[in-house]
């Protein structure tokens, strides 16, 4: 099944160049995406303050690679931690970004940049937004480096040859996408109600300010500013973001009455819910599950389109 996702990394010379020799990648272009004006040209991307960014329309067969994977291989030739730079090209039109057509693509880029955010001690500067507009650059930027071999190029030309060697192992149940997305035990958690490991979980110790949200879906759950230490071994939260946002359930299973948590649109199990939480907090504790969860840093949200979210955010 062919797919389409638009990657910008700088200079659209060479990460064209790098995305068209992975395997699986149907078709490559370069164009200017999520500008201010119609039909721009190279000119005024570059000096007339146009909004747009330099970006590869990047069409790949997910049945040979998945999204995962080629945002993957993407981040090897970047430096995610830039703003408005990679290599020697310097300006808004080099901002580093993933623009995506399908809403369902959104929280695959969230975890991707989530896994890479372990990688780094500085704030990732890779933007994520819905593609708001796309325009093909003239046909003198199109394959310019195979055309123009000896062309400037700011990723390292033995990648170009390396990554023709990359093959995507991890598509594993192409009838199953959520499964393909989530490891073994996030999986589990979300879909047959395990319970992780206490304490030695992702986000238990995790104390910056940001928000947490629904690891299949993206939406935004809890607030770093509720979320409490009550030393059982999980995240806990005081209340979730809004309650509409999760749904509560009896569960009388191991031998317990229990209320479970339930995220309201990817219906997925969190964990559940207490009433031995802070009395100054509401009295309630959310139990929830790491492996149900993606964490937004605060520095990070307006680039992954939670700004609106922000001021909440204490």
């Amino acid at each position: 099944m062919n797919k389409i996702i638009y990657l910008a990394g700088g200079c659209f010379w060479g990460t064209e160049k790098y995305l068209n020799n992975i395997k699986g990648v149907i078709e490559t272009e370069v164009g200017y995406a999520n500008g201010n004006s119609a039909n721009p040209t190279y000119e005024e991307v570059s000096y007339k303050n146009t909004g747009h960014t330099e970006t590869v329309k990047v069409v790949y067969d997910s049945k040979i690679i998945s999204l995962g994977f080629l945002l993957k291989l993407f981040y090897e030739v970047i430096d995610p931690t830039r703003l408005n730079r990679q290599g020697n090209d310097v300006g808004r039109q080099y901002r580093s970004g993933v623009y995506y057509e399908n809403e369902e693509d959104k929280i695959i880029i969230l975890k991707s940049l989530d896994d890479l955010r372990e990688k780094y001690n500085k704030p990732i500067m890779i933007e994520v937004l819905p593609l708001n507009n796309y325009y093909k650059a003239e046909e003198y930027h199109q394959k310019y480096l195979d055309k123009n071999p000896n062309g400037y190029c700011h990723i390292d030309s033995r990648k170009f040859e390396d990554v023709k060697k990359r093959i995507d192992d991890s598509i594993v149940n192409l009838d199953d996408p959520i499964k393909d997305m989530l490891s073994d035990l996030e999986y589990k958690v979300t879909t047959e109600n395990a319970t992780e490991a206490p304490y030695l979980n992702k986000y238990n110790d995790n104390k910056k300010p940001g928000i947490y949200v629904d690891i299949t879906t993206g939406e935004p759950l809890f607030l770093s500013s509720d979320k409490f230490e009550s030393h059982c071994g999980w995240p806990s939260f005081a209340k979730p973001i809004d309650k509409d946002k999760v749904i509560e359930k009896n569960d009388s299973s191991h031998g317990m009455i229990r209320t479970e948590v339930r995220s309201s649109k990817g219906d997925i199990h969190l964990g559940h819910v207490f009433d031995d939480g802070p009395s100054n907090l509401g009295g309630l504790r959310y139990c929830i599950n790491s492996a149900s969860l993606l964490f937004i840093p605060k520095e990070e949200m307006t680039l992954k389109g939670y700004g609106y979210l922000i001021d909440k955010v204490k």
